[in-house]
Parts: C-alpha cells; structure tokens; sequence
C-alpha cells in the first residue's frame, strides 16, 4: 500500500488515534528489565516506532541512506523526488529542540535537489509522565518554511558557536502569543532567508553572488516553472514582531 504523507498523518490521527494512545520504553538485559523515564530517548524511540508502523501496516517506503539530511523515508520507493518524509519529535512541555538540517549542506543540497524543499516533516510532540508513561499530545504535518522563521542577528534561526553556522532550527509555530515571531508565509520568503544568511554566514559569503542564480536555474529545469524570490530586505519588516516594528519605526 502506497499512502502520501498527508494520508499517513491522517491514518495515525484518525484511524489510529494516536493521541489517545499510552506506550512505555523498556529495557531488558539478562534477567533485568526496567521502564525508561529519561525524556531525552523518546524522541529517537518515536523516530523507530513510526518506522516499525509502516512496516505493520504494510505502507511502502524505501528509508533514505543519508542520515545527515531530510527526508528519513521516501514514501514512493520508484520516484524519490516525490513524497518524502521526515520525522521529528520534541518534549511538547518544552520548544522544540530539534535540528532541521545543517545549513551549509542544505542550501547546497536545494540547488541540486530543489525537490527537497518539497518534504513534507511529520513532527511528534509527546509527553513523559513521571513514571514513563509516553503520549503524543500533538502531531503536525508541515512544510520546512511553516516551521521555520529568522531570529534578530540572521535572517533564518540557526544554532551559532564561536560566530560559525551550523543547524537550521525550528521556531515555535504552534505558539498564540501575540508577539510572536511569525513563521515564513510561504516558500519564496524561507528562501529569500536561505539566501540572505548565505550572504551574512562568512563560511558561505564568496558564494552568495550566484546562489540565487543557480537555485532559479535549478529549480526551473526541474519544475518546468520560474520561481520569483524576494530581496530579503523588501520582505524582512514583515517578520519582526509588532514590538519590534513600532521600535524600529520610533524617530531618533
């Protein structure tokens, strides 16, 4: 059976109901076994657990051998352009904590593969009780720029040591507070962002003249279609918080 990744959410919302599921993380070694309680393991045990679902419910996939960059299943073993799938999972009564890519490999990646802007991420939020009981409070089915936003020295959320890039993180797109920094609206500004911090990361900044080039080159020969990508500095004001905006516009 062959299902999109739109169908397996709703297979584990609606027909599985996941969220009113209770699981527990065992361990056995000899004639010892104990109940798991440590948060910081479920989010990987939830990664194998989905896997193990797909193969009980008999849902084709091929797993990707590149475990450094999305997508963990291609949900089309023929087609690997095409309906992928990425895991994640986070302790739900804190933010989200987990990486989305490396930077520098994924703005390399999308010039010869734009298709993976196209990964559908499947993101767990889950609970553990005191005495190790796991639940799934929420799931989510996104697109990379519905998760992602800019922080105030980039114009992407990125993990920074020392100065260098590394990680592209989430933001807290679940989040109702007022001020908020929102989420990208759509794909042309998440990659107007890809190219602004191409240009700001002195790792990649040599490179960022022709960035854009290559991408819309890329992108068009794979898609038949052009794609129109903003100046970040045309759209940056939009994806400050209201807070931040009426500082910025104060007169000096």
């Amino acid at each position: 059976m062959r299902l999109t990744a739109q169908q397996v959410y709703d297979k584990l919302v609606y027909e599985d109901k996941i969220l009113e599921l209770k699981g527990q993380i065992k361990f056995f070694m000899g004639d010892v076994d104990i109940i798991v309680k440590q948060k910081d393991v479920v989010g990987n045990i939830i990664q194998e657990w989905l896997q193990g679902w797909l193969d009980k419910r008999e849902i084709e996939y091929a797993p990707s051998e590149n475990t450094q960059m999305p997508p963990d299943f291609f949900l089309n073993p023929d087609d690997k352009c095409t309906n992928l799938l990425e895991v994640k999972a986070f302790n739900r009564s804190a933010s989200p904590g987990f990486d989305i890519a490396d930077f520098r490999m994924y703005e390399e990646e999308i010039i010869e593969k734009p298709y993976m802007l196209g990964v559908d991420y499947l993101i767990f939020g889950y609970d553990m009780s005191d005495d190790g009981v796991v639940t799934v409070k929420d799931l989510w089915i996104k697109k990379v720029w519905e998760i992602t936003r800019r922080m105030d020295d980039w114009a992407i959320n990125l993990q920074v040591k020392q100065g260098v890039v590394h990680k592209i993180r989430p933001g807290v797109w679940y989040s109702t507070k007022k001020n908020n920094i929102p989420m990208f609206r759509c794909l042309e500004d998440f990659l107007s962002a890809i190219e602004e911090t191409v240009y700001q990361n002195p790792k990649t900044h040599n490179a960022a003249a022709d960035w854009k080039r290559k991408f819309l080159k890329s992108y068009e020969e794979f898609y038949g279609k052009k794609l129109s990508i903003p100046r970040w500095s045309d759209i940056e004001d939009s994806y400050k918080t209201r807070v931040e905006y009426y500082i910025d516009k104060t007169p000096k």
